[in-house]
């Protein structure tokens, strides 16, 4: 098995070492600015260099969306999505379903709410992906500047009342700023998107039970 990483996210790596090890598998650990892609060679060239290693398994994060189905398309071994730009986060995802699963013992059915950045979350997205085709109905809740053009047309509803989102949800998925994807002002400032976005107890006061 191979941990191919263009950044340094240890917590993301460290997670799929542990897992990778539980299950008595060999680890070879690579990262994009400790690799020959710093000499000019393309992730494609390393990694057909990787797969020439007899590799089974490639975990790649990468900064670029997409990378890793370009690189599935390519090479013999099974590629697996650790997050690729501001893509996709599947595994998040599978995460946060089974958590869902274990904390409510279902998903079909469950009102799922999602808030936050939505618009630079690859984490919102897989998790839309996912729980819709099990049958969760989810909503995305974020400020304007924060919402993506059409969402709805991913089967969700959007609101940008975090109030009314927690009023209907039987699970509430909060996400982080992505600031490192943020190229431009999205909010005033940090203080007034944590007054009408952030998480409280006075908030909390229209979330239904949780468990």
């Amino acid at each position: 098995m191979c941990c191919f990483s263009s950044s340094r996210q240890r917590a993301t790596r460290a997670s799929f070492e542990l897992a990778a090890k539980r299950l008595s598998a060999d680890i070879i650990n690579i990262s994009g600015s400790g690799s020959s892609i710093v000499k000019g060679e393309s992730v494609k060239d390393t990694i057909k260099n990787i797969e020439a290693m007899k590799v089974d398994i490639i975990v790649m994060r990468h900064a670029s969306s997409g990378a890793p189905h370009l690189l599935a398309k390519a090479i013999a071994p099974s590629v697996v999505n650790a997050g690729d730009g501001s893509h996709e986060h599947p595994t998040q995802a599978l995460l946060d379903i089974f958590t869902i699963k274990e904390r409510k013992k279902k998903i079909e059915g469950l009102n799922v709410a999602i808030i936050g950045d939505i618009l630079h979350s690859r984490v919102a997205r897989s998790n839309i992906w996912g729980l819709t085709k099990l049958g969760a109905k989810v909503s995305v809740c974020a400020p304007p500047t924060l919402m993506p053009p059409e969402v709805e047309k991913m089967g969700v509803e959007a609101t940008y009342d975090m109030k009314e989102a927690l009023a209907k949800a039987d699970v509430a998925i909060m996400l982080r700023i992505q600031l490192e994807r943020q190229k431009e002002k999205f909010f005033p400032s940090l203080r007034e998107y944590a007054i009408n976005y952030g998480l409280d107890n006075e908030k909390l006061k229209y979330a239904r039970k949780i468990f």
